[in-house]
């Protein structure tokens, strides 16, 4: 009796999964690097002087193909281990996923990882390499009983050529005493090509100049800049950490005959430390200008002697000097000191006191120190021959005399560093607040100041503290328009308040004053201590120091050369993160002593960066997006890849019919081509015409067995009874090799239930 219900339609939704594995080799464009070629450069990425970059092996593991069948009607389709009617060409819907390398092998990455365990490490550079090679020989410290005669033995210093190469052979020479030619750990070849590096001009395509001063580093073309991709290089190629201390005690003394032999270092800029950049970049332009003045102050002395006459005179060597009021103070005071060097010592070094040339200036000046010149109206006795004056000052005359002021030759102020001016600032503080500290302060503070008030008296005769303080800080000299006895206005000036402040430090400061020219004063900047203090400083680097010295140059040429790298690829989501990179990396290295977890965090963004880009070249080249001629073609490859990177899965534009569903259907029948091939000694060993090996190679498909098989069946049936209302019913199953799962969503009609 009762009629059978009808089975209501079930539709069916079916996705193949396919694995795309087998990459061909030459699909991946990044080729190893030839270790042996480095000292050649015949590897591009790779020479000293430059960071490498890329993946040494495939940053794409898989690429999975799932083609799709949305709308099924269920008894049409037969699908099974023999026969199967579901051909992925004719799918109507691909998408692809991509499965990446765990931690691919980069090569900035791994640059940037072992240079950092470098900062790590605690050893000196004498426990490194053995005993210290700046020691000599025990056979000439143990012989003192020579000394004197050796003190007064003539030793002429050889002129070599101005070549680095040349420069360093003689402090090789000290090394092979204590160590073995062969035990050094880098060779002769790879010193000379790394000396010959920081010469040579930088690459400066994508490099933006004030990268330097928001990572505290230092300028891309500077020596402090390639010192650190060399010493990069040789931490991860030639020797490690004995590598490391190797090279920097050869520069240390090369930095040390560059001193005693008065040659500039290269690749600085000129003029005092920047501040902005790292501290062992301040070291190296502190020493180049100990360089510079030592130089400067020998050539003025060859030049004296060889300018003097019988009966020539020295007094008025400067004045006769006209030069224009722009010219730098530097300029002028060379040129003054190359005329009149004759009132040096030949054998004083250290100092300016010449007391044979001042002793006729000594009374004279002690004479008007006790007059009292902190009254308006004292002023130097005007008997006294000028000395050291630059050029008239145009404007001025003196007050009292009449006569025009001229300004006078100074000495520049000591250059400082940054570490110097911390000591300094400490110094000060530790005066504490008292009336005494604060004038002791002061005092410490007013060398500069009483040097020039020194050279303007020597320069002009008769002045007086006012004539000082018009030339010197204007804003103090206070002038204004009275009406005379006579009715006459005139303009009439003094000193400010703050001036005329009981034991103020400028009135004390000319009082002691004694009218001596600068080329006489005692050096404000005493060059040979202060480069004595840096060559110290460099000996005493251990590598891990020296490492955290330049980490800062390390990460800013990382960042330069993904940023290099970037602009090549044109990936909006990198611009991201190496916008996030520099801001992160101005952040931390402005400090002195960043945190090792906040660098390890920059180090792990740039290996990001470098990863994705290294995905973004083998998927272009695995896709032929270069290759491709058309032009609408290669720019939808393009999108295609891009969405790969930044989406966990795309859809194929026209599925296997399309430009990238070509492209796919191309590297699954290569792949399927290779896996049926056998090997070749098994190939001769088979019997068979050639015919027969045709046939069974053209019977290979053009894809895998899918890997995963997913199907959902779909219906509206009526539960729980044949009168409740229609409700959607679901049901979805995966088969894989290993695994079936089946899950289902059934709804019921609960308004009577």
């Amino acid at each position: 009796g009762c009629p059978l219900t009808p089975l209501p339609p079930v539709s069916m939704a079916i996705r193949l999964t396919y694995v795309l594995q087998d990459w061909q080799q030459y699909f991946w464009p990044q080729q190893p690097p030839d270790i042996d070629a480095l000292v050649g450069g015949e590897v591009g990425g790779l020479e000293f002087g430059k960071l490498p970059f890329g993946a040494c092996e495939d940053p794409i593991s898989e690429l999975h193909l799932a083609t799709t069948w949305p709308h099924l009607t269920e008894g049409i389709i037969v699908d099974n281990d023999v026969y199967s009617d579901l051909d992925p060409i004719q799918a109507p819907q691909w998408s692809v996923r991509i499965r990446k390398a765990d931690n691919p092998q980069c090569l900035l990455g791994d640059f940037l990882n072992e240079f950092f365990k470098l900062c790590r490490r605690k050893e000196s550079t004498d426990e490194i390499l053995g005993r210290s090679a700046f020691e000599e020989d025990g056979k000439e410290v143990a012989d003192i009983t020579h000394a004197l005669s050796k003190l007064t033995e003539p030793a002429p210093v050889p002129i070599h050529k101005l070549s680095v190469t040349n420069m360093v052979h003689s402090a090789k020479k000290k090394i092979r005493k204590h160590r073995g030619v062969d035990e050094s750990p880098l060779n002769n070849e790879v010193l000379n090509t790394i000396l010959l590096v920081s010469e040579l001009p930088m690459h400066t395509r994508f490099i933006k100049k004030t990268y330097f001063l928001q990572f505290k580093s230092a300028p891309s073309d500077s020596l402090t800049y390639k010192l650190a991709l060399c010493l990069c290089m040789i931490n991860f190629y030639h020797g490690g950490v004995k590598g490391v201390a190797h090279l920097w005690q050869e520069f240390v003394l090369e930095m040390r005959y560059r001193w005693e032999n008065n040659y500039l270092i290269p690749g600085l800029a000129n003029g005092p430390p920047d501040l902005r950049c790292c501290l062992l970049h301040q070291k190296l332009q502190m020493l180049n200008c100990c360089i510079e003045r030592k130089k400067a102050r020998d050539e003025g002395k060859r030049g004296s002697v060889s300018d003097r006459s019988p009966g020539g005179s020295s007094g008025d060597a400067g004045k006769g000097a006209d030069h224009s009021g722009d010219n730098s103070k530097e300029t002028d005071k060379e040129k003054e000191v190359g005329k009149s060097w004759e009132s040096w010592s030949d054998s004083e070094e250290e100092f300016f006191e010449c007391l044979s040339d001042t002793e006729d200036l000594k009374g004279n000046g002690q004479e008007n120190g006790k007059k009292g010149g902190a009254k308006e109206g004292s002023k130097e006795p005007v008997n006294l021959k000028p000395e050291g004056r630059l050029h008239p000052h145009g404007k001025l005359t003196l007050l009292h005399p009449g006569e025009p002021l001229y300004i006078p030759i100074t000495q520049e102020p000591a250059p400082m560093t940054e570490d110097l001016l911390e000591e300094q600032s400490e110094v000060l503080a530790k005066l504490g607040t008292s009336a005494e500290g604060a004038h002791l302060r002061a005092r410490m503070q007013s060398a500069c100041l009483l040097s020039d008030m020194e050279s303007f008296k020597a320069a002009n005769p008769g002045c007086c503290l006012e004539d000082f303080v018009r030339w010197y800080s204007p804003r103090d000299y206070i002038e204004e328009e009275v009406v005379d006895e006579k009715g006459n206005v005139v303009i009439k000036g003094e000193l400010s308040a703050r001036m005329k402040i009981p034991s103020n430090m400028w009135v004390e400061a000319w009082e002691t004053a004694k009218p001596v020219p600068a080329r006489r004063q005692k050096r404000l900047f005493d060059d040979t201590r202060e480069a004595e203090k840096v060559l110290h400083y460099l000996a005493v680097q251990k590598p891990a120091d020296l490492a955290r010295h330049l980490l800062s140059c390390i990460i800013h040429a990382a960042v330069l050369k993904v940023k290099e790298e970037e602009v090549l690829e044109d990936i909006s989501s990198v611009k991201k993160i190496i916008k996030q990179i520099i801001s992160h990396s101005s952040k931390v290295l402005r400090f002195p002593n960043p945190e090792d977890k906040k660098l390890e965090e920059i180090i792990a963004q740039i290996m990001s960066v470098e990863a994705i880009i290294a995905r973004a070249r083998s998927l272009k080249a695995k896709f032929g997006v270069e290759k491709c001629e058309n032009e609408e073609e290669k720019e939808d490859l393009q999108r295609f890849v891009n969405c790969l990177l930044e989406q966990p899965e795309v859809s194929v534009l026209g599925a296997g019919r399309g430009p990238a569903g070509s492209v796919i259907h191309k590297l699954f029948v290569n792949a399927q081509r290779v896996s049926a091939m056998p090997p070749l000694d098994e190939e001769l060993r088979r019997s068979g015409s050639s015919d027969e090996r045709r046939l069974n190679t053209g019977a290979v498909s053009d894809f895998p067995p899918p890997t995963g098989r997913e199907v959902i069946l779909r219906t509206t049936v009526p539960r729980p009874a044949p009168y409740s209302k229609p409700l959607p019913q679901r049901m979805y199953s995966v088969l894989t090799k290993e695994d079936f799962r089946l899950a289902g969503a059934f709804s019921a009609d609960t308004t009577f239930f």
